[in-house]
């Protein structure tokens, strides 16, 4: 294919790259000449697809005597004396070649294929389905018609497009590269995956709001906007817990909702500020089943995309995500990092010790349970690769957990780690009321001594759970990293469109 994958955008004019002048030059010249480059239509009686399909054991060098009408991309082209042959392509992917013969459009149509038409252009031809003598299924042309020219290049084959290329021109990606577009079709067919556990388990979907008055159920940094006609100012949403949980309270005893959150923090191989989650909550269950119900979720969309449990990531290799899950206790793998005993009841003085030891830099606002999570990222960075569920986080840095029934210090939630990254997160939900008022004000402290990811008291929440919030379960999971362990891609190549800065 031509090369020009990286062409800054420039105005018309002499000053324009060849490629591009010569390209705005034959749409100018079907123009002059009475045609339309961009019609508002053009014939198509069958894709491409369907063709493949009726016509799939017709033998060699077979006239059909079927007419019909075809569209799709010019991939590749090659022009000899009297016969043209040209590869056409669909958005799904399906080729089909298309012959151009003298003796059946003529020297003028002929000349006018070879002359206006480039890679990379839409067209539409008319012919009849045949068999060439090497017994490639083509449609040989009556006629053909422009349907949209393309006036800047394809890249090359032989020079892939660069990852940040890919990300930020992804309508190229799609257009050359079949992973993109296979990358693509898999998102719906998970989230059909998900939707449909959820149903079987009779689930409601709902909808909560991505504007709100204050952020919460998550720490993290919030996006901050400004609403004109309120004179306020207000937060896109970093998890929809707190409406979630205010359905569980007036009778909508089991939720879900897949949501699109915003968080103003770093962007890496697994973060993304903008990104797809699935909350869920279910009354009269807790952080055991819960997990049972997302061990399901993960498993239902491996067998949707890939046939079984076992899912074949880009690289070739394979990851296991069937059978019984691991299980572990997050200070027990700290202890086992480490090379000591560490518990939840283990002073922040001795954490700190423990992690000048391992070389870590140490945020002077981190409170103890947080400086515990931190060292075990530490010591367990890239070393969960298989399904585990890692229980019992410290309940200080889990505001809207219960408190664990038997452990002190500790709280009801894990977090499921595949391939490294956490995938998920799940909890036994605090329902009283009194003591979530607690929490919050101890966030709120936080908050006024600088913390930015502190939660707020959110009064009307409060309210809510006043009136009897039942004992429940509670999952997130990021969809975007759900398609990660799915296929052994990064963040950026699972979000169709992720957030890039504008080029300079």
């Amino acid at each position: 294919m031509e090369n020009s994958q990286n062409t800054p955008p420039v105005a018309d004019g002499d000053d324009l790259p060849e490629q591009l002048r010569i390209r705005r030059e034959k749409r100018e010249a079907i123009i002059a000449r009475g045609s339309e480059p961009y019609p508002v239509s053009v014939p198509r009686t069958s894709t491409l697809k369907a063709i493949r399909a009726k016509h799939k054991d017709l033998a060699i060098d077979v006239a059909t005597g079927v007419i019909e009408s075809v569209t799709g991309r010019v991939i590749f082209k090659r022009d000899t004396g009297k016969l043209c042959f040209a590869t056409l392509r669909e958005g799904d992917g399906t080729e089909l070649q298309a012959m151009f013969s003298l003796d059946k459009v003529g020297a003028e149509v002929l000349e006018l294929w070879k002359g206006e038409i480039d890679l990379g252009d839409l067209v539409s031809v008319t012919g009849e389905v045949i068999t060439s003598k090497r017994g490639e299924l083509s449609i040989l042309a009556n006629s053909w018609v422009i349907a949209a020219k393309a006036l800047r290049p394809l890249p090359v084959d032989h020079k892939p497009l660069s990852e940040e290329t890919r990300v930020r021109m992804r309508y190229v990606d799609l257009i050359v590269r079949p992973e993109a577009r296979a990358n693509a079709r898999l998102r719906p067919n998970v989230m059909r995956a998900l939707r449909e556990t959820f149903n079987k388990r009779e689930f409601i979907e709902v909808e909560t709001p991505m504007l709100q008055v204050m952020h919460g159920g998550a720490a993290a940094r919030p996006f901050k906007t400004f609403s004109n006609a309120y004179d306020m100012d207000l937060f896109l949403r970093i998890a929809p817990e707190l409406f979630l949980k205010r359905c569980v309270v007036g009778g909508l005893d089991k939720v879900f909702e897949i949501n699109r959150n915003f968080r103003n923090e770093g962007a890496d191989s697994s973060h993304s500020p903008e990104f797809a989650m699935i909350e869920s909550y279910e009354a009269f269950g807790d952080w055991n089943s819960i997990a049972d119900l997302t061990k399901q979720l993960v498993q239902d969309a491996a067998i949707a995309t890939s046939g079984s449990h076992i899912v074949t990531h880009h690289d070739g290799r394979e990851l296991n995500l069937g059978g019984t899950w691991r299980e572990a206790s997050l200070f027990d793998l700290i202890s086992q990092g480490v090379g000591e005993v560490v518990t939840a009841q283990t002073p922040i003085a001795d954490l700190k010790k423990i992690a000048e030891k391992l070389g870590m830099k140490i945020d002077p606002k981190w409170i103890t349970g947080k400086l515990a999570e931190e060292i075990f990222e530490h010591v367990s960075a890239g070393k969960l690769v298989e399904p585990i569920f890692v229980r019992g986080y410290p309940v200080d840095t889990s505001p809207l957990v219960r408190a664990h029934r038997e452990i002190p210090g500790v709280a009801e939630k894990w977090d499921l780690y595949v391939e490294g990254f956490e995938l998920a997160t799940g909890y036994s939900e605090l329902i009283d009321p009194v003591i979530q008022r607690e929490r919050l004000t101890e966030q709120a402290k936080l908050g006024d001594k600088g913390d930015l990811e502190a939660m707020q008291i959110d009064e009307d929440f409060l309210r809510a759970m006043e009136y009897a919030m039942p004992p429940m379960g509670g999952m997130g999971m990021g969809v975007d990293r759900l398609l990660m362990a799915l296929t052994g891609l990064g963040i950026r190549e699972t979000i169709l469109f992720p957030l890039v800065k504008p080029e300079e």
